[in-house]
């Protein structure tokens, strides 16, 4: 916050709703080498215990539930992840005019500098030719 006014990004995190929120963190989440790693470890727990289970296998070879399961799971993390990169896309556009008016800005003041100087100058000059003025009188 810069003079107690809010930026692009804290005025955009604040309208965010609840699903908004939360499907960006299940898009980080599931966009990590950890999500990665977890999903690996459940799904060779999952094979050996059907593999070596004594008293009932429950999705034997060749892992009908266990298909269904990441067929669900890819249905919902679909779209979580479309939602979450069209905000980004938002938050982009957002932060593009942000820049774009920033440069614009800039560009006035800098103009305006460069009037201010070139008022300066011209005085200086005015100034030296008037003392030259004078000194070729005497």
């Amino acid at each position: 916050m810069i003079n107690g006014k809010k930026n692009w990004h804290q005025r955009h995190t604040e309208s965010m709703t609840f699903g908004q929120r939360l499907a960006d963190s299940v898009a980080t989440g599931m966009g990590s080498w950890r999500f990665i790693i977890i999903q690996t470890i459940i799904v060779v727990v999952w094979m050996a215990l059907n593999v070596v289970a004594i008293v009932s296998h429950w999705d034997p070879y060749p892992y009908i539930l266990l298909n269904l399961l990441f067929s669900t799971q890819a249905a919902y993390a679909a779209p979580i992840i479309m939602m979450a990169q069209n905000r980004q896309n938002e938050r982009d556009r957002v932060q593009a005019n942000e820049d774009f008016n920033t440069n614009v800005e800039a560009k006035k003041e800098i103009e305006e500098l460069q009037l201010r100087l070139n008022a300066i100058e011209a005085d200086k000059l005015d100034k030296i030719l008037a003392l030259l003025e004078k000194m070729d009188k005497k």
